[in-house]
């Protein structure tokens, strides 16, 4: 049996007070007051900001920033696309799309496409918004579509991946799998690498699809449920899945992160984390944020914990991202955190607004860019203090 939206709207309001409590607990958690950074070992500064519509509307989304060479690329839920330059962030064009958009954009040669909550995937030209097609699915699309080639990949919430044409938008090829009763309110973005698409289910499993038909390859738990309430027992892959060395990591919310060999699906290693933001990496380390507000460093190819940051707790992290050198990690309130990748320490932190950053900072070459739960976006460089 599918979900219903209504039924996934209950969800939603359901892991709210999930997230907000402690160990089970009914009790709801202050944010961790934060403490004095005393000689900040770097400046960050911003240099530019903008603002892109109205952001997510404190929606649950799958809206971002992609920076691309040509443009750093964004959407907002009232349907507008946007493309900012990178150096000083002009607008360089703006499309209005007349949808509710909640995911993406992503962007692949020419064409750049987004979700949206009516259960539609719209592709528009890179070069100045046209619009190229929009094709129907059959619910809501929540997780960014991901294009390749002559491909375009999107999940939809009630457990469908539609392979569909990126010329044209016809649907090619569907693969399907049930959902649990109780959902986190959120989708994993496709991963494709070479001819396969790796997918994040709510079922805390992951696929491996051949492009062409949508035939899976392997599937392979990286949590299973457990507990005696819905709630306990969710396992949902949410937060994207990374390409890491030889292998894929995926990390559930039932409390599992696991490198998943990309061939066979065979786990490499797993470590016990509860997560639904995100990760990323450095050469040597991972970084992840649970669903208490830890931030932790592992080793890349062994899953061992090299440290942990518990500073943050009950701060509702965003995915960290690995910036200039340093982990870089959003909160609720705005700030942005820069963390020693060595030790977790941390090392400078700058306020970007007052409206939660959820989503993953965005490393560039030499900016870091950000976007807020209400569009606001700035590009920050990291200088040296004056002590």
């Amino acid at each position: 049996m599918k979900t219903s939206p209504m039924t996934r709207n209950l969800a939603l309001a359901a892991i709210a007070l999930l997230l907000a409590a402690c160990g089970g607990k009914s009790t709801v958690r202050e944010p961790t007051p934060l403490t004095e950074i005393k000689n900040p070992q770097i400046k960050p500064v911003s240099v530019w900001s903008a603002h892109a519509g109205d952001g997510s509307g404190g929606r649950v989304s799958g809206l971002r920033l992609n920076l691309q060479p040509d443009a750093l690329y964004t959407a907002d839920v009232s349907g507008g696309v946007y493309a900012y330059s990178r150096d000083k962030g002009k607008l360089l064009w703006k499309t209005q799309t007349g949808a509710r958009v909640i995911s993406g954009p992503s962007v692949s040669g020419d064409q750049i496409t987004v979700g949206t909550l009516d259960a539609e995937v719209i592709a528009l030209k890179r070069a100045d918004g046209t619009e190229m097609w929009r094709s129907k699915t059959s619910s809501e699309v929540i997780g960014s579509p991901a294009g390749e080639g002559d491909l375009v990949i999107a999940r939809s919430v009630d457990g469908r991946v539609h392979g569909l044409s990126a010329a044209a938008g016809e649907r090619l090829w569907t693969f399907d799998r049930d959902v649990p009763n109780l959902v986190l309110r959120g989708s994993s973005a496709p991963l494709l690498i070479g001819d396969r698409a790796y997918i994040g289910m709510d079922n805390g499993r992951v696929a491996s699809l051949r492009m062409n038909d949508g035939q899976p390859v392997w599937e392979q738990a990286v949590s299973v449920p457990s507990g005696r309430t819905e709630l306990e027992r969710l396992t949902d892959v949410d937060a994207d899945l990374l390409d890491g060395p030889d292998c894929i990591i995926a990390a559930s919310f039932g409390g599992e992160i696991a490198c998943l060999e990309a061939e066979s699906g065979e786990a490499l290693w797993r470590r016990s984390i509860r997560s639904y933001t995100g990760m990323a990496a450095s050469e040597d380390r991972l970084f992840v944020t649970d669903d208490v507000g830890t931030v932790w460093g592992l080793d890349l190819r062994t899953g061992a914990a090299a440290w942990k940051q518990e500073g943050l707790a009950y701060r509702r992290l965003s995915a960290p991202a690995y910036f200039g050198g340093y982990v870089v990690v959003g909160d609720l309130e705005g700030y942005l955190h820069w963390l020693d990748p060595s030790t977790g320490a941390f090392v400078a932190r700058v306020k970007v607004g007052s409206d939660p950053i959820v989503q993953a900072p965005v490393s560039g070459d030499d900016k870091l860019y950000v976007m807020n739960t209400m569009g606001r976006i700035a590009a920050i460089e990291s200088r040296k203090p004056k002590h």
